[in-house]
């Protein structure tokens, strides 16, 4: 299958990074991505949120309380203050510009976590020239779309819920409107107990020349089982179980 975007170009299945490989702890840290890109990945995912003064960084959560010495809604604090702020005690916050440079090999696969993010990163993707190393996603379909009528069709998106959904219905052969600007759709295998992932999403994914990632999957046999059912990436945590599957299948690159 041609992939419908340079940020899908690879000759192997997708191996992703999440959060830079989230296990040890310092996840979504220059550390992490680091740790990652010596594994051997080309993939990383993050999430970006923005300060209160624009400045876009790159943090899974709202607020800085779960994973850093600090506290606070992103939000809601100025970058003087996020920058003080360490991860599992040690590594800081880094700006998503500063993963774009240091890392100027990599794939970048990022989760717009609040809209005032939106902008700020579209604007960032556009200054850098990163179109082809960048591909965004949300459950927001909607912030999805906003993103696309910013960008244009250089921007690499993925399906948001609603976009899942209706995909998933089109995979039981019922009536629904995707949106056909995505090149991939990004997943959990399950959701609220509901299989998402098995053969006729997946081939109803690629009957519209999407691809299928899958997140975030640590287990070496739940790897084993999506990649038989033809998926086309998988996110972990776990970034060594996933090398060692990918590799006993011939499939690392």
């Amino acid at each position: 299958m041609t992939p419908l975007h340079p940020f899908l170009e690879h000759p192997a299945t997708l191996a992703f990074a999440h959060r830079g490989g989230a296990a040890d702890g310092l996840e979504n840290t220059a550390a992490a991505f680091r740790r990652a890109i010596g594994a051997g990945y080309r993939y990383l995912e993050t999430d970006v949120h923005a300060t209160s003064d624009g400045t876009l960084v790159a943090f899974h959560d709202p607020a800085l309380d779960r994973v850093t010495d600090a506290s606070g809604r992103i939000a809601e604090l100025p970058w003087s203050e996020v920058r003080h702020a360490r991860v599992a005690g040690s590594e800081p916050v880094p700006l998503f510009e500063e993963l774009l440079e240091c890392f100027p090999e990599a794939r970048w696969n990022v989760d717009i976590k609040a809209e005032a993010a939106l902008v700020p990163l579209v604007e960032l993707i556009g200054r850098t020239g990163a179109w082809d190393r960048v591909c965004i996603g949300s459950f927001s379909e909607g912030r999805v779309t906003r993103a696309l009528k910013l960008a244009g069709p250089r921007l690499a998106t993925s399906y948001g819920t609603r976009g899942v959904v209706g995909l998933r219905l089109r995979s039981y052969g019922l009536p629904a409107r995707v949106r056909r600007t995505a090149v991939a759709v990004q997943v959990p295998e399950r959701q609220s107990g509901i299989r998402v992932v098995d053969r006729a999403f997946v081939r109803a994914a690629h009957a519209r020349g999407l691809q299928v990632h899958v997140w975030t999957v640590n287990d070496a046999d739940r790897m084993t089982s999506l990649l038989d059912l033809g998926v086309d990436g998988i996110m972990t945590d776990h970034i060594d179980t996933l090398r060692t599957v990918l590799t006993a299948r011939g499939a690392w690159a």
